[in-house]
């Protein structure tokens, strides 16, 4: 605690008052939020590891498949074949706010929506394993987009609350404190210079008495 540097004054005083209840309530909300913030952040930590579980999964099945059609082709075959995307996709990206976190919400926008666009190649020459990895492939793309999005919303959380941590450890260990001890000071002084002024009174009064 460190006593700021005013004067011991009746004005000084009232303005740290209203200070100390602005500077009580904002560490108040600012605690409720940083409960709230930690709340979602375990939420979606959790939905992170479920969905990267998932996609680890079926992931691994479509690099599974993706091995099996390399050894059924050639690998100049296997390259022609996916060489030429017949679907183009981009990603459409938004943002929401959450507590005062703006959160991206992706989602993907295919030139068309007719899954035999997902094959880029005729079936002659190609094997069904590689049909199988393709598709598998096709089916996790909306699931690795929210595994994105749900990774950057948990760092851009994460982000917001060491911030207020920061601002609710301030306003907990240095400012309201702060206050607090210079408002007492103050209240110590003005009561001394109160009694000073009593005693004065009653001095200039058995003076006056006397004469």
């Amino acid at each position: 605690m460190a006593k700021l540097n005013v004067n011991p004054t009746r004005m000084n005083m009232t303005t740290l008052k209203n200070r100390l209840k602005t500077s009580t309530r904002g560490h108040k909300l600012l605690k409720d939020k940083q409960d709230e913030l930690m709340r979602r952040f375990i939420e979606m930590i959790r939905q992170n590891k479920n969905l990267r579980e998932d996609v680890e999964a079926e992931l691994s099945e479509s690099f599974r498949d993706f091995l099996l059609a390399s050894a059924v082709m050639s690998p100049e075959m296997l390259e022609e074949a996916v060489s030429f995307p017949k679907q183009s996709l981009t990603v459409d990206i938004k943002k929401k706010n959450v507590m005062s976190v703006n959160i991206p919400v992706m989602q993907f926008d295919r030139g068309s929506d007719e899954e035999s666009n997902i094959f880029p190649y005729g079936y002659a020459q190609t094997s069904a394993e590689l049909d199988d990895a393709i598709y598998r492939l096709s089916n996790i793309m909306d699931k690795l987009l929210e595994l994105a999005e749900v990774e950057k919303a948990c760092q851009l959380m994460a982000d917001e609350i060491e911030k207020t941590r920061r601002r609710v450890n301030a306003l907990e260990h240095r400012t309201i404190p702060d206050l607090e001890e210079t408002i007492k000071y103050i209240r110590m002084k003005l009561d001394e210079n109160e009694r000073a002024t009593i005693t004065r009174l009653m001095k200039v009064k058995d003076i006056i008495a006397k004469h």
